[in-house]
């Protein structure tokens, strides 16, 4: 067996945990929006043609925000087409996906499946095509409330109140070369800081995401960075980070080390936003928002019928192995969480998604658990985890740790809860703490996901093949902490304060 060792002191906090930071992501491609979130006529359907079913699934993951509509749709998105009376909607190609956008489902729509969902918006604007105007006036339809054009004409569409939206991503991945209007960094960098500038001209709070490096694999990544932030530092509250893992040689050592290079990823991108301030003397601190993230790999880009209308596109079927290297992005996201105060897994709902539907039913796939874990038990602060543990050589790094761990404390329910991922293959791994700071700590509750098979997956024929079982073996003796991860294995230790 094993043996790997977690120190935490309850003064050493990193930072409080924003809620935002387990966001996530749906956009016009494939079946997110049309039969995962939206279904009329569907057996759950409501009188708005929103699925019931679905929506129940949601509320499970405790989801505080989604980035909408892309994504690579956005950046040639005409967002008034989304609006207005159905039967007048236009359809249009969709040149990022090659299908055909009917525009059914819109803005408004979105909104409205917001409030039922309890979830905020994170409205990304069409950078690619579009600019400062089409900028403006998407912000004056969602949040003026009355006496100009877009304003008025939101209310003729039946929405008296403001959308009152306060989150914007400017723009999406404006460093590839697929993305519809592509730019070099010193062209977005420019567009981003206009538009951005008369945006906090209408609303100085409003929050706004600028477009970092869509993964560390780019050429430009760390120049694109830096001189994206020196034109629109003034008004870039937020950079984002992009990021996707790929198994395609079922290498499981190397894929689940790749949480490494998303630890430095973030590390990287905090220095140079950090070096771009120092450069301009500036007080203000721009913060992470890393928007898109998640395996992807078994289903990417397969061939589809040009042209269609919400076909079946980028429908990943997760396993095991992806939910494990999904619990150590959440981990390393917490590890991070000073510093990253957004984050977004791509997608929710059948895309690249932890829920899967079909016209009858919703099912969890394997990465549900970790997400809805660490969305519903991961919320207070982050302690300083330091993390002594077993290593192996790979081709992401010659030291990658055979645990990933982290401790986050709720002070307002007396709760410590230990997130853990053995990545051994064969070994269970002991566990130990000093946690004479938390003596009067008990164990309530050890959760495990595991499978013997690494490839299990769950299905609508088989949709609990791989799911959480109660029963891990942990415990806290007067602050003598123990636990066994068995191999491959998710781990969520939950800790009580005792009366």
């Amino acid at each position: 067996m094993k043996k790997a060792k977690i120190s935490i002191d309850k003064h050493g906090i990193v930072s409080d945990v924003d809620p935002r930071i387990y966001g996530s992501f749906l956009e016009h491609l494939g079946r997110a929006v049309y039969e995962g979130i939206y279904q009329p006529g569907q057996c759950t359907a409501d009188e708005q043609g929103f699925r019931r079913d679905t929506l129940e699934v949601i509320r499970e993951l405790n989801v505080p925000v989604i980035r909408y509509p892309g994504g690579n749709f956005v950046s040639g998105y005409r967002w008034e087409d989304g609006t207005g009376p159905k039967d007048q909607r236009p359809s249009r190609l969709d040149l990022a996906w090659s299908t055909v956008e009917t525009n059914e489902f819109g803005l408004n729509e979105f909104m409205d499946w917001c409030k039922k969902a309890n979830i905020s918006p994170m409205m990304a604007i069409n950078l690619g095509t579009r600019g400062i105007e089409s900028a403006m006036d998407i912000l004056d339809y969602c949040n003026h409330p009355s006496g100009t054009y877009w304003s008025d004409l939101r209310i003729k569409h039946g929405y008296k109140d403001p959308h009152n939206i306060k989150l914007w991503c400017l723009g999406n991945e404006m460093d590839g070369p697929w993305q519809m209007g592509h730019k070099t960094a010193y062209e977005y960098g420019r567009l981003a800081n206009e538009v951005g500038a008369v945006m906090k001209r209408y609303d100085p709070t409003l929050e706004l995401v600028a477009c970092g490096s869509s993964g560390i694999h780019m050429k430009t990544f760390g120049e694109w960075e830096r001189e994206v932030l020196t034109e629109c530092y003034g008004v870039a509250d937020y950079i984002s980070l992009h990021m996707y893992w790929r198994n395609d040689d079922k290498d499981t050592p190397r894929f689940l080390a790749e949480s490494v290079n998303m630890d430095r990823f973030i590390s990287e991108v905090v220095s140079i936003c950090d070096y771009v301030k120092s450069r301009k003397q500036s007080k203000k601190q721009v913060n992470l928002s890393f928007d898109e993230w998640n395996p992807w790999y078994h289903n990417r880009h397969a061939p589809i019928e040009a042209w269609s209308r919400h076909p079946h596109q980028e429908e990943e079927l997760y396993n095991m192995e992806d939910a494990l290297l999904v619990g150590s992005a959440l981990i390393t996201l917490l590890r991070h969480a000073d510093r990253v105060k957004i984050a977004c897994m791509a997608q929710l709902v059948n895309v690249i998604a932890p829920i899967m539907t079909s016209d009858n039913h919703v099912w969890r796939q394997t990465i549900f658990y970790p997400y809805m874990h660490v969305s519903t038990m991961g919320l207070g602060r982050v302690l300083n985890t330091l993390v002594d543990t077993p290593t192996y050589e790979c081709s992401v790094s010659d030291h990658a740790p055979y645990l990933d761990s982290v401790v986050v404390e709720n002070e307002e329910e007396e709760t410590l809860t230990v997130f853990a991922v053995n990545k051994s293959e064969e070994e269970s791994m002991e566990l130990s703490c000093d946690l004479r700071q938390y003596a009067d700590y008990t164990v309530a509750e050890h959760l495990v996901l595991e499978n013997s098979d690494r490839y299990a997956v769950n299905t609508e024929e088989d949709p609990f093949r791989v799911v959480p079982q109660t029963g891990g073996i942990s415990k806290n003796d007067k602050g003598n902490f123990t636990a066994v991860l068995n191999p491959l294995s998710w781990n969520v230790i939950r800790l009580k304060k005792t009366r």
